[in-house]
Protein backbone atom coordinates (compact mmCIF):
# COMPACT_ATOMS: atom_id res chain seq x y z
CA UNK A 1 0.00 0.00 0.00
CA UNK A 2 3.06 2.57 0.86
CA UNK A 3 4.54 1.65 -2.44
CA UNK A 4 1.20 2.55 -4.38
CA UNK A 5 1.31 5.50 -2.72
CA UNK A 6 4.27 6.64 -3.03
CA UNK A 7 3.79 5.86 -7.13
CA UNK A 8 0.14 7.97 -6.34
CA UNK A 9 2.31 10.71 -5.34
CA UNK A 10 4.25 11.15 -8.28
CA UNK A 11 1.73 10.95 -10.47
CA UNK A 12 -0.09 13.92 -8.89
CA UNK A 13 3.34 15.99 -8.94
CA UNK A 14 3.91 15.05 -12.30
CA UNK A 15 0.19 16.23 -13.46
CA UNK A 16 0.96 19.53 -10.84
CA UNK A 17 3.98 20.06 -12.99
CA UNK A 18 2.62 19.62 -16.28
CA UNK A 19 -0.69 20.99 -16.72
CA UNK A 20 -0.53 24.84 -17.30
CA UNK A 21 -2.81 27.09 -15.72
CA UNK A 22 -5.52 29.34 -17.35
CA UNK A 23 -7.23 31.45 -14.99
CA UNK A 24 -9.86 32.91 -18.21
CA UNK A 25 -10.94 29.43 -19.15
CA UNK A 26 -14.26 27.94 -18.55
CA UNK A 27 -15.23 25.80 -15.71
CA UNK A 28 -14.64 22.26 -16.78
CA UNK A 29 -14.91 18.74 -15.14
CA UNK A 30 -14.33 15.17 -16.20
CA UNK A 31 -16.21 13.20 -13.48
CA UNK A 32 -15.25 9.35 -13.21
CA UNK A 33 -18.16 7.43 -11.80
CA UNK A 34 -19.77 4.00 -11.54
CA UNK A 35 -23.37 5.04 -11.94
CA UNK A 36 -24.36 3.31 -15.15
CA UNK A 37 -27.66 1.56 -14.39
CA UNK A 38 -30.77 3.15 -16.16
CA UNK A 39 -31.83 5.10 -12.99
CA UNK A 40 -28.00 6.01 -11.86
CA UNK A 41 -27.45 7.52 -15.17
CA UNK A 42 -30.64 9.44 -14.95
CA UNK A 43 -30.02 11.12 -11.29
CA UNK A 44 -25.57 11.81 -12.69
CA UNK A 45 -27.63 13.68 -15.27
CA UNK A 46 -29.72 15.84 -13.35
CA UNK A 47 -25.90 17.47 -11.71
CA UNK A 48 -24.27 17.26 -15.07
CA UNK A 49 -27.47 19.14 -16.74
CA UNK A 50 -27.09 21.56 -13.56
CA UNK A 51 -23.43 22.22 -14.15
CA UNK A 52 -23.64 22.83 -17.64
CA UNK A 53 -26.92 25.04 -17.38
CA UNK A 54 -24.15 27.45 -15.28
CA UNK A 55 -21.74 27.21 -17.70
CA UNK A 56 -19.50 24.33 -17.19
CA UNK A 57 -18.15 21.99 -19.54
CA UNK A 58 -18.87 18.21 -18.20
CA UNK A 59 -17.07 15.35 -19.53
CA UNK A 60 -18.51 11.87 -18.51
CA UNK A 61 -16.17 9.22 -17.69
CA UNK A 62 -18.71 6.45 -15.70
CA UNK A 63 -17.11 2.75 -15.61
CA UNK A 64 -19.47 0.12 -14.47
CA UNK A 65 -18.71 -1.51 -11.24
CA UNK A 66 -17.77 0.84 -8.26
CA UNK A 67 -14.94 -1.63 -8.04
CA UNK A 68 -13.71 -1.14 -11.74
CA UNK A 69 -14.17 2.75 -11.50
CA UNK A 70 -11.84 2.93 -8.53
CA UNK A 71 -9.15 0.97 -9.99
CA UNK A 72 -9.43 3.06 -13.34
CA UNK A 73 -8.98 5.76 -10.60
CA UNK A 74 -5.81 4.63 -9.08
CA UNK A 75 -4.76 3.92 -12.51
CA UNK A 76 -5.33 7.79 -13.59
CA UNK A 77 -3.60 8.92 -10.52
CA UNK A 78 -0.48 6.76 -10.84
CA UNK A 79 -0.76 8.28 -14.45
CA UNK A 80 -0.30 11.55 -13.28
CA UNK A 81 -3.65 12.16 -14.98
CA UNK A 82 -6.44 12.23 -12.89
CA UNK A 83 -9.85 13.18 -13.46
CA UNK A 84 -11.86 16.50 -12.10
CA UNK A 85 -13.79 14.28 -9.71
CA UNK A 86 -14.38 11.25 -8.49
CA UNK A 87 -17.66 9.73 -7.48
CA UNK A 88 -16.80 8.21 -3.94
CA UNK A 89 -18.25 7.01 -0.42
CA UNK A 90 -17.80 8.97 2.56
CA UNK A 91 -15.79 7.40 5.27
CA UNK A 92 -12.42 5.70 5.62
CA UNK A 93 -12.20 4.89 2.08
CA UNK A 94 -10.92 8.63 1.73
CA UNK A 95 -8.09 9.00 4.89
CA UNK A 96 -5.12 7.26 2.87
CA UNK A 97 -5.74 10.13 -0.43
CA UNK A 98 -5.93 12.48 1.85
CA UNK A 99 -2.87 11.85 4.62
CA UNK A 100 -0.97 11.32 1.00
CA UNK A 101 -1.61 14.82 -0.24
CA UNK A 102 -3.61 13.90 -3.41
CA UNK A 103 -6.84 15.40 -2.81
CA UNK A 104 -8.30 19.13 -2.72
CA UNK A 105 -10.02 20.09 -0.04
CA UNK A 106 -12.91 22.08 -0.19
CA UNK A 107 -12.96 23.59 3.62
CA UNK A 108 -13.87 27.36 2.31
CA UNK A 109 -16.56 26.30 -0.02
CA UNK A 110 -18.23 23.96 2.63
CA UNK A 111 -18.13 27.10 5.39
CA UNK A 112 -19.87 29.29 2.91
CA UNK A 113 -22.61 27.18 2.34
CA UNK A 114 -22.58 26.67 6.10
CA UNK A 115 -22.61 22.75 5.49
CA UNK A 116 -22.59 22.33 9.48
CA UNK A 117 -25.83 23.42 9.70
CA UNK A 118 -27.34 21.90 7.41
CA UNK A 119 -25.49 18.17 6.92
CA UNK A 120 -26.68 15.77 9.65
CA UNK A 121 -23.79 15.85 12.09
CA UNK A 122 -22.76 11.98 11.29
CA UNK A 123 -22.42 12.72 7.83
CA UNK A 124 -20.76 15.91 8.00
CA UNK A 125 -18.35 14.05 10.27
CA UNK A 126 -17.86 11.50 7.28
CA UNK A 127 -17.24 14.03 4.92
CA UNK A 128 -14.14 16.21 6.92
CA UNK A 129 -10.67 14.53 7.46
CA UNK A 130 -8.07 16.46 9.78
CA UNK A 131 -10.78 19.48 10.60
CA UNK A 132 -11.55 20.26 6.82
CA UNK A 133 -13.92 19.17 4.65
CA UNK A 134 -12.84 17.34 0.94
CA UNK A 135 -15.90 15.29 -0.39
CA UNK A 136 -19.24 17.21 -1.69
CA UNK A 137 -22.07 14.74 -0.81
CA UNK A 138 -24.78 13.68 -3.32
CA UNK A 139 -27.08 11.60 -1.66
CA UNK A 140 -27.29 8.81 0.81
CA UNK A 141 -28.48 5.20 0.54
CA UNK A 142 -30.73 3.05 3.12
CA UNK A 143 -29.25 -0.36 2.80
CA UNK A 144 -32.25 -1.86 4.90
CA UNK A 145 -34.40 -2.58 2.05
CA UNK A 146 -36.96 -5.40 0.90
CA UNK A 147 -38.35 -4.70 -2.40
CA UNK A 148 -41.21 -6.53 -3.56
CA UNK A 149 -43.57 -7.26 -6.38
CA UNK A 150 -47.39 -6.27 -5.31
CA UNK A 151 -48.57 -8.55 -7.90
CA UNK A 152 -46.91 -11.22 -6.70
CA UNK A 153 -47.44 -10.75 -2.81
CA UNK A 154 -51.22 -10.73 -4.23
CA UNK A 155 -51.28 -13.56 -5.98
CA UNK A 156 -49.50 -15.76 -2.97
CA UNK A 157 -51.70 -14.91 -0.62
CA UNK A 158 -49.25 -12.58 1.12
CA UNK A 159 -51.50 -10.06 2.29
CA UNK A 160 -49.67 -8.05 5.04
CA UNK A 161 -45.91 -7.33 5.05
CA UNK A 162 -44.11 -9.80 7.53
CA UNK A 163 -43.21 -8.38 10.38
CA UNK A 164 -41.00 -11.09 11.62
CA UNK A 165 -38.27 -14.01 9.89
CA UNK A 166 -40.52 -16.59 10.49
CA UNK A 167 -43.60 -14.49 8.80
CA UNK A 168 -40.91 -13.78 6.16
CA UNK A 169 -40.04 -16.86 5.49
CA UNK A 170 -43.86 -18.46 5.27
CA UNK A 171 -44.32 -15.68 2.82
CA UNK A 172 -41.37 -17.05 0.10
CA UNK A 173 -42.90 -20.31 0.57
CA UNK A 174 -46.33 -18.93 -0.53
CA UNK A 175 -44.79 -17.38 -3.39
CA UNK A 176 -42.53 -20.40 -3.93
CA UNK A 177 -46.25 -22.21 -4.45
CA UNK A 178 -47.51 -19.88 -7.04
CA UNK A 179 -44.27 -20.91 -9.25
CA UNK A 180 -42.46 -17.15 -8.92
CA UNK A 181 -38.71 -17.18 -7.45
CA UNK A 182 -38.76 -16.21 -4.23
CA UNK A 183 -36.08 -14.01 -4.17
CA UNK A 184 -34.10 -11.92 -6.57
CA UNK A 185 -30.68 -12.51 -5.15
CA UNK A 186 -27.72 -10.80 -6.91
CA UNK A 187 -24.70 -13.31 -6.42
CA UNK A 188 -21.90 -10.98 -6.22
CA UNK A 189 -19.93 -10.62 -2.99
CA UNK A 190 -20.83 -6.37 -1.88
CA UNK A 191 -24.53 -7.57 -2.67
CA UNK A 192 -24.15 -10.42 -0.57
CA UNK A 193 -22.31 -8.96 2.26
CA UNK A 194 -25.56 -6.01 2.48
CA UNK A 195 -27.62 -8.81 3.11
CA UNK A 196 -25.89 -10.07 6.08
CA UNK A 197 -25.42 -6.90 7.83
CA UNK A 198 -29.21 -6.01 6.99
CA UNK A 199 -29.67 -9.05 8.90
CA UNK A 200 -27.26 -8.04 11.38
CA UNK A 201 -28.76 -4.98 12.41
CA UNK A 202 -32.31 -7.01 13.14
CA UNK A 203 -30.06 -9.78 15.38
CA UNK A 204 -28.46 -7.36 17.58
CA UNK A 205 -29.79 -4.14 17.45
CA UNK A 206 -28.04 -0.13 16.38
CA UNK A 207 -25.88 -0.33 20.04
CA UNK A 208 -25.05 -4.13 19.43
CA UNK A 209 -23.94 -3.38 15.23
CA UNK A 210 -21.96 -0.30 16.22
CA UNK A 211 -20.31 -2.06 19.09
CA UNK A 212 -19.07 -4.88 16.47
CA UNK A 213 -17.43 -3.09 13.77
CA UNK A 214 -17.02 -0.16 15.41
CA UNK A 215 -15.14 -1.07 18.72
CA UNK A 216 -14.11 -4.70 17.15
CA UNK A 217 -16.33 -6.55 20.03
CA UNK A 218 -16.47 -10.34 20.87
CA UNK A 219 -18.07 -10.58 23.39
CA UNK A 220 -20.72 -13.41 24.00
CA UNK A 221 -23.69 -11.07 22.70
CA UNK A 222 -22.16 -10.00 20.03
CA UNK A 223 -20.69 -14.08 19.03
CA UNK A 224 -24.58 -14.74 19.37
CA UNK A 225 -25.96 -12.27 17.10
CA UNK A 226 -23.37 -13.22 14.25
CA UNK A 227 -24.35 -16.81 14.55
CA UNK A 228 -28.38 -15.91 14.47
CA UNK A 229 -27.51 -13.67 11.02
CA UNK A 230 -25.35 -16.86 9.57
CA UNK A 231 -28.28 -19.29 10.15
CA UNK A 232 -30.56 -16.76 8.54
CA UNK A 233 -28.49 -15.87 6.14
CA UNK A 234 -27.94 -19.66 5.17
CA UNK A 235 -31.88 -20.25 4.96
CA UNK A 236 -32.10 -17.32 2.35
CA UNK A 237 -30.37 -20.09 -0.23
CA UNK A 238 -32.99 -22.45 -0.53
CA UNK A 239 -34.96 -19.54 -2.18
CA UNK A 240 -32.73 -18.52 -4.52
CA UNK A 241 -32.27 -19.97 -8.14
CA UNK A 242 -29.47 -21.70 -9.76
CA UNK A 243 -28.78 -18.87 -12.31
CA UNK A 244 -27.81 -15.73 -9.50
CA UNK A 245 -23.99 -16.22 -9.11
CA UNK A 246 -22.58 -12.68 -10.60
CA UNK A 247 -25.91 -11.53 -11.20
CA UNK A 248 -25.64 -7.79 -11.77
CA UNK A 249 -28.09 -5.58 -8.69
CA UNK A 250 -29.92 -4.03 -11.31
CA UNK A 251 -31.20 -7.18 -13.48
CA UNK A 252 -31.63 -9.10 -10.05
CA UNK A 253 -34.30 -5.51 -9.53
CA UNK A 254 -35.89 -5.95 -13.03
CA UNK A 255 -36.43 -9.86 -12.20
CA UNK A 256 -39.30 -7.87 -9.40
CA UNK A 257 -39.94 -5.01 -12.29
CA UNK A 258 -41.25 -8.08 -14.69
CA UNK A 259 -42.82 -10.76 -11.44
CA UNK A 260 -40.29 -13.04 -11.87
CA UNK A 261 -39.37 -13.00 -8.65
CA UNK A 262 -41.03 -11.53 -5.45
CA UNK A 263 -38.83 -10.16 -3.14
CA UNK A 264 -34.96 -8.11 -3.49
CA UNK A 265 -32.92 -7.54 -0.91
CA UNK A 266 -31.21 -4.39 -2.17
CA UNK A 267 -30.13 -0.50 -1.12
CA UNK A 268 -33.03 1.90 -1.69
CA UNK A 269 -31.23 3.09 -5.42
CA UNK A 270 -33.37 -0.19 -6.50
CA UNK A 271 -35.91 1.69 -6.58
CA UNK A 272 -34.66 3.90 -8.92
CA UNK A 273 -35.15 1.37 -11.10
CA UNK A 274 -38.91 1.03 -10.61
CA UNK A 275 -39.08 3.97 -11.39
CA UNK A 276 -37.33 4.13 -14.73
CA UNK A 277 -39.67 1.69 -15.63
CA UNK A 278 -42.69 3.33 -14.72
CA UNK A 279 -44.07 1.29 -11.89
CA UNK A 280 -45.68 3.44 -9.20
CA UNK A 281 -44.79 2.38 -5.70
CA UNK A 282 -47.68 1.29 -3.38
CA UNK A 283 -49.28 0.22 -6.50
CA UNK A 284 -46.43 -2.08 -8.16
CA UNK A 285 -44.19 -2.49 -5.91
CA UNK A 286 -43.56 -1.95 -1.96
CA UNK A 287 -40.80 -1.04 0.14
CA UNK A 288 -40.13 -2.49 3.48
CA UNK A 289 -37.59 -2.77 5.62
CA UNK A 290 -36.13 -5.95 6.19
CA UNK A 291 -38.35 -7.88 9.45
CA UNK A 292 -37.45 -6.90 12.69
CA UNK A 293 -35.05 -3.80 11.97
CA UNK A 294 -34.91 -1.43 14.47
CA UNK A 295 -33.29 0.92 11.82
CA UNK A 296 -31.30 1.36 8.52
CA UNK A 297 -28.05 0.88 7.57
CA UNK A 298 -26.73 3.04 5.48
CA UNK A 299 -24.10 4.45 2.76
CA UNK A 300 -23.46 7.84 1.27
CA UNK A 301 -22.06 8.95 -2.25
CA UNK A 302 -19.69 11.85 -2.68
CA UNK A 303 -17.59 13.67 -5.06
CA UNK A 304 -13.57 13.62 -3.97
CA UNK A 305 -11.74 15.97 -6.20
CA UNK A 306 -7.75 15.05 -6.70
CA UNK A 307 -5.08 17.82 -6.55
CA UNK A 308 -4.86 19.15 -10.92
CA UNK A 309 -3.49 22.08 -11.14
CA UNK A 310 -5.19 23.44 -14.58
CA UNK A 311 -7.40 26.31 -13.59
CA UNK A 312 -10.18 25.58 -15.72
CA UNK A 313 -10.55 22.10 -13.74
CA UNK A 314 -10.30 24.08 -10.43
CA UNK A 315 -13.24 26.31 -11.25
CA UNK A 316 -15.26 22.97 -12.39
CA UNK A 317 -14.27 21.45 -9.12
CA UNK A 318 -15.79 24.22 -6.90
CA UNK A 319 -18.68 24.63 -9.25
CA UNK A 320 -19.53 20.84 -9.09
CA UNK A 321 -19.22 20.50 -5.29
CA UNK A 322 -21.32 23.68 -5.27
CA UNK A 323 -24.21 22.13 -7.71
CA UNK A 324 -23.70 18.46 -6.13
CA UNK A 325 -25.00 20.70 -2.65
CA UNK A 326 -27.88 22.68 -4.33
CA UNK A 327 -31.22 22.15 -2.21
CA UNK A 328 -33.12 21.28 -5.49
CA UNK A 329 -30.60 19.76 -7.24
CA UNK A 330 -30.58 17.15 -3.80
CA UNK A 331 -33.95 16.57 -4.55
CA UNK A 332 -34.31 15.80 -8.32
CA UNK A 333 -31.17 13.65 -7.70
CA UNK A 334 -32.75 11.45 -5.36
CA UNK A 335 -36.12 11.10 -6.82
CA UNK A 336 -33.95 9.92 -9.62
CA UNK A 337 -31.31 7.50 -8.07
CA UNK A 338 -34.02 6.90 -5.09
CA UNK A 339 -31.64 8.36 -2.42
CA UNK A 340 -32.08 10.33 0.34
CA UNK A 341 -31.46 14.20 0.64
CA UNK A 342 -27.85 14.84 2.85
CA UNK A 343 -29.31 18.54 3.14
CA UNK A 344 -31.82 18.84 6.13
CA UNK A 345 -33.72 21.47 4.94
CA UNK A 346 -35.14 20.57 1.69
CA UNK A 347 -38.38 20.14 0.26
CA UNK A 348 -39.38 16.54 1.74
CA UNK A 349 -43.04 17.02 0.11
CA UNK A 350 -41.81 15.63 -3.39
CA UNK A 351 -39.85 12.28 -1.44
CA UNK A 352 -41.92 9.40 -1.68
CA UNK A 353 -42.84 7.45 1.86
CA UNK A 354 -39.61 5.42 1.23
CA UNK A 355 -37.10 8.10 0.98
CA UNK A 356 -39.48 9.76 3.59
CA UNK A 357 -39.14 7.04 6.04
CA UNK A 358 -35.33 6.95 5.44
CA UNK A 359 -35.33 10.14 6.68
CA UNK A 360 -37.03 9.84 9.44
CA UNK A 361 -34.97 7.12 10.91
CA UNK A 362 -31.72 9.80 9.80
CA UNK A 363 -33.04 12.06 11.90
CA UNK A 364 -34.11 9.79 14.95
CA UNK A 365 -30.48 8.51 14.64
CA UNK A 366 -31.51 5.27 13.97
CA UNK A 367 -28.89 4.34 11.68
CA UNK A 368 -26.05 2.53 11.54
CA UNK A 369 -22.71 3.03 9.02
CA UNK A 370 -22.11 0.77 6.23
CA UNK A 371 -18.81 -1.34 7.07
CA UNK A 372 -17.20 0.46 4.11
CA UNK A 373 -17.57 3.92 5.95
CA UNK A 374 -15.89 2.83 9.51
CA UNK A 375 -13.30 -0.07 8.03
CA UNK A 376 -10.24 0.07 6.16
CA UNK A 377 -10.91 -0.64 2.61
CA UNK A 378 -8.68 -4.04 3.05
CA UNK A 379 -10.63 -4.75 6.31
CA UNK A 380 -13.99 -4.24 4.06
CA UNK A 381 -13.02 -6.57 1.00
CA UNK A 382 -12.42 -8.99 3.74
CA UNK A 383 -15.46 -9.08 5.00
CA UNK A 384 -17.07 -9.12 1.56
CA UNK A 385 -14.87 -12.27 1.01
CA UNK A 386 -16.50 -13.63 4.01
CA UNK A 387 -19.95 -13.59 3.61
CA UNK A 388 -19.30 -14.75 -0.33
CA UNK A 389 -17.23 -18.01 0.88
CA UNK A 390 -20.33 -18.34 3.56
CA UNK A 391 -22.51 -18.22 1.18
CA UNK A 392 -20.62 -20.48 -1.26
CA UNK A 393 -20.45 -23.19 1.21
CA UNK A 394 -23.53 -24.44 3.18
CA UNK A 395 -21.76 -26.84 4.81
CA UNK A 396 -20.40 -24.79 7.15
CA UNK A 397 -21.94 -23.88 10.59
CA UNK A 398 -22.91 -20.70 11.93
CA UNK A 399 -19.90 -21.30 14.78
CA UNK A 400 -17.71 -22.10 12.23
CA UNK A 401 -18.41 -18.70 10.37
CA UNK A 402 -18.42 -16.55 13.07
CA UNK A 403 -15.14 -17.33 14.34
CA UNK A 404 -14.40 -16.48 10.75
CA UNK A 405 -15.95 -13.47 10.54
CA UNK A 406 -14.78 -12.28 13.90
CA UNK A 407 -10.64 -13.34 12.27
CA UNK A 408 -11.41 -9.84 10.05
CA UNK A 409 -10.56 -7.28 12.76
CA UNK A 410 -7.62 -9.52 14.20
Amino acid sequence: MKNTMKLLMVGAALAAASAPAHAEDKAKAEVMTSWTSGSEAAALDVIKQEFEKRGGVWKDSSIAGFGAADAAFQNRLVAGDPPTAKQAVIGLANADFVSQGLLSQIDDLAKAGKWADILPKSIHDLITYNGQVYLSPTGAHGESWAFYSKDAFAKAGVNEEPKSWDEFFAALDKLKATGVQPVAWGGQSWQEAKVFNMILLTQVGIDGFLKIYANKDKGDASVEGVKKTLDILGKLRGYVDEGAAGRNWNDATAMVITGKAGVQFMGDWAKGEFVAAGKQLGKDYGCMLVPQSPGMVYVADAFSFPKIADAASQKGQALLAEVAMDPAVQVAFSLKKGSVPMRTDVDKSKLDMCAQKGLELMGAGKIVPDQALILSPQQAGALNDFVDEFWSNPSEDSASGAEKFFGIFE
